[in-house]
């Protein structure tokens, strides 16, 4: 599209929105207005040839009592109608009835029209208008033959012709505008849209190598997150571009945002698309196409953000051990966290591919550095990533230069996927490094301040469709991108000693320690006797100390019977001690053995839980005791109990063997550790930094000392004078 032409357009429609709106509509509200508006004058501008045409098909259904007036698609050439008698620049030829000729004119709408024009709310806006005295003012601006907002030829009121505005520049308007309207209500500047060069590296990557293939038929082109339709235009435009018009393409869609969606479902009416092929509502709990696959997938999903509203729709349970059941199919493999749903776009398009045809499906989608990374191995994200790269879907990762987009200057990237690849791209990822391919923009636009040019966007598909190693391509197996997370261990080691200290402890419960040991100490022995005299002070202390305490342990802390209990342990161990002695044991397994025979030499029957109690309260952890021994095998092999707080982790590479990394990176400088290989867990992850890392050397001795020497000299003087003053 002419630049010239499109600042023109832009600037015609932002004046509008100043010249009329103002004093009456706030400026966040301006959108609410002039975008719907926009969108009646472009099919308005298509209707009027064939006005009258219609009125007469209609007239004759209304005779022959024909409801069903689809059949008035024929005489429009495009799939929607209006009935009524007036366009937009006739309705400036009743100035006293305009508002109630303005009803009529949107109740004269087709279904399709009228389900945009509700997505707007434009009818919520039409009593404003009315009572400002605005609606003639701003139809007449809108009528206005200074400017074209028509995909055919106009002749303005100079007699000059003005170029069409294709669906493709009518894309640009639409988000330049929403752009400028979102920057004036401090919202989110580019939330709807993908700068167009981007849409472009991504068509460009998703068609060019496969374009030979593409024959004779019907190939279907989908965008989950569709916005205002600008990718889905521009990857048809593409495409055709580059089979030269051999297959035909489908467009689908599915948009949650009401506005976004009407734009988008406008431009496909205009196109002569089926406007039911963009579908309303939130793709991850409403798949709008769920029984399809597509060819071709390209998306800019939203990343950052939550999926809380969708998560019943998704899961019961989420996070709840062995009770989370995952509902919807796309996303058996594994959910992210609750606050950023954009690996679960990636995995709808995933399931949304094709298996049974020679092409298979391509997808290109854009998403932060998170997804490349974040999340733990066995976490939802690691096994999206497991997922895609075992599948060998993985082509292609494009790091993309830092604020290109609107919205955030946040790093960026672009996956291309295939279940096709090509045989020397098998079992392989490449990574491409584009993060310095851009210009700078003589403006900002919101966060961007640069762009791709057509060079580099023609180099970075360069370099894709070479599959070479460069200085800014690398090419990877897929296991190089995995690692086995295992978790080492560490023995408990323990000393226990019968101290008095010790089995004092012994009287309070650990869970209400605190509390227990202030009621004894406030009240004594009583506790044992006439602890129901006592409740009352004991829950005004609560009270005024503000302490809360669940129903369990308050109903324990005011029980006698519990006191007397705790109490009894308390004697228990003083006998235990009185066998055992008050020496340190450093050696627990010892201990413990000394323990279990003296209580069968004092006839003492303690259940597993006193007897657990009790070596708790006696015993502490002590690096220079010996470990403790959990049980012997049947083949003398030790196990030992694992020291929860020495519990560690080590990713090692898929490609390296697990104990030559654990005997050269652990047992080097730990020897007691092991690893519980129950608990080993693949994972994957993505690191451009890593990859594309230079090593710069730091100066050397001899440089810094000669700047600093400058740096004296250059200062002598100054200091001096300061001393001097």
């Amino acid at each position: 599209m002419n630049q010239k032409v499109h600042n023109q357009i832009i600037s015609f429609i932002w004046s509008i929105a100043d010249d009329v709106l103002r004093d009456v509509f706030v400026r966040g509200k301006y959108r609410d207005i002039i975008l719907p508006f926009t969108v009646l004058r472009r099919l308005d501008s298509l209707l009027v040839p064939t006005k009258e045409k219609v009125l007469e098909a209609a007239e004759f259904m209304k005779k022959q009592k024909i409801d069903n007036k689809s059949a008035l698609s024929s005489q429009t050439g495009y799939p929607f109608w209006n009935t009524s008698k007036f366009t937009f620049e006739s309705l400036l030829n009743d100035a006293d009835n305009i508002d109630s000729n303005l009803e009529i004119y949107l109740d004269g709408f087709s279904p399709n029209v009228q389900e945009i024009i509700s997505k707007f709310k434009l009818r919520n806006q039409l009593e404003t208008l009315r009572e400002a005295d605005l609606t003639y003012l701003l139809i007449e601006k809108f009528a206005s033959r200074e400017i074209n907002l028509s995909p055919k030829d106009a002749i303005n009121g100079k007699g000059d012709n003005m170029p069409p505005l294709t669906n493709l520049g009518m894309g640009y308007v639409f988000e330049e505008l929403i752009r400028k309207f979102n920057e004036e209500n401090n919202e989110e500047a580019g939330e709807h849209f993908t700068p167009r060069e981007i849409i472009k590296l991504m068509t460009h990557i998703i068609f060019q190598p496969v374009k030979d293939k593409i024959g004779k038929g019907t190939y279907l082109i989908y965008d989950p997150a569709c916005g205002s339709g600008g990718m889905l235009t521009e990857a048809e435009n593409y495409a055709e571009e580059v089979t030269n018009r051999q297959g035909g393409f489908n467009l689908y869609g599915q948009e949650v945002n009401p506005e976004t969606y009407a734009i988008c479902t406008s431009d496909m009416l205009i196109k002569g698309e089926k406007p039911e092929n963009i579908a309303y509502g939130s793709t991850l709990s409403k798949d709008g196409f769920s029984p399809l696959n597509f060819d071709f997938m390209l998306s800019n999903p939203p990343y950052g953000k939550t999926w809380k509203i969708d998560e019943d729709a998704i899961v019961d349970d989420r996070g709840k051990k062995n009770k989370e059941h995952i509902k919807d199919p796309r996303f058996q493999i594994g959910l992210p966290t609750i606050s950023d749903g954009q690996l679960l776009f990636l995995m709808n398009m995933a399931s949304k591919m094709k298996h049974n045809t020679e092409l298979g499906s391509r997808i290109a989608t854009v998403h932060n550095g998170s997804a490349l990374f974040t999340g733990d191995a066995g976490g939802g994200e690691s096994e999206i990533r497991k997922h895609i790269i075992e599948s060998d879907y993985l082509e292609c990762i494009i790091a993309l230069p830092k604020n290109i987009f609107y919205n955030t200057g946040i790093p960026t990237y672009v996956w291309i996927l295939s279940n096709r690849k090509a045989e020397h791209r098998k079992d392989k990822v490449q990574l491409i490094n584009a993060l310095e391919l851009y210009v700078k923009l003589r403006k900002n636009l919101g966060d961007k301040n640069c762009e791709m040019s057509a060079e580099h966007i023609e180099k970075i598909t360069q370099l894709y469709m070479d599959f070479k190693e460069t200085d800014i391509s690398k090419i990877y197996p897929n296991e190089y991108f995995g690692y086995n997370k295992i978790t080492v261990e560490r023995p408990l080691r323990l000393s226990a000693q019968l101290s008095d200290k010790a089995i004092e402890r012994l009287r309070f419960d650990n869970a209400i320690f605190d509390e227990m040991q202030w009621v004894y100490e406030k009240f004594g022995d009583d506790v044992y006797s006439s602890l129901s005299e006592l409740k009352p002070k004991i829950e005004k202390y609560l009270d005024k100390n503000e302490i809360k305490l669940n129903a369990k342990n308050k109903k324990n802390l005011l029980s006698q019977n519990f006191w007397q209990a705790q109490k009894m342990i308390k004697n228990r161990a003083e006998k235990i001690a009185e066998e055992i002695g008050t020496e340190q044991f450093d050696d627990f397994n010892e201990f413990k053995t000394l323990f279990t025979e003296t209580l069968k030499s004092l006839n003492m029957k303690l259940d597993a839980k006193t007897q657990k109690t009790i070596l708790t309260a006696i015993s502490w952890k002590n690096e220079n005791a010996e470990p403790v021994i959990k049980k012997q095998e049947k083949d003398g092999t030790i196990v030992y109990e694992a020291d929860s707080d020495l519990r560690d982790s080590e990713n090692v590479p898929l490609n390296e063997d697990i104990q030559t990394y654990f005997q050269r990176e652990v047992l080097a400088h730990v020897p007691d550790a092991w690893i519980d290989h129950s608990k080993t867990v693949k994972g994957y992850e993505i690191s451009f930094t890593r990859y594309f890392y230079n090593y710069v050397p730091p100066r050397s001795i001899e440089e810094i000392t000669a700047e600093i020497l400058q740096l004296e000299k250059e200062t002598d003087g100054i200091l001096k004078g300061i001393v001097s003053d």
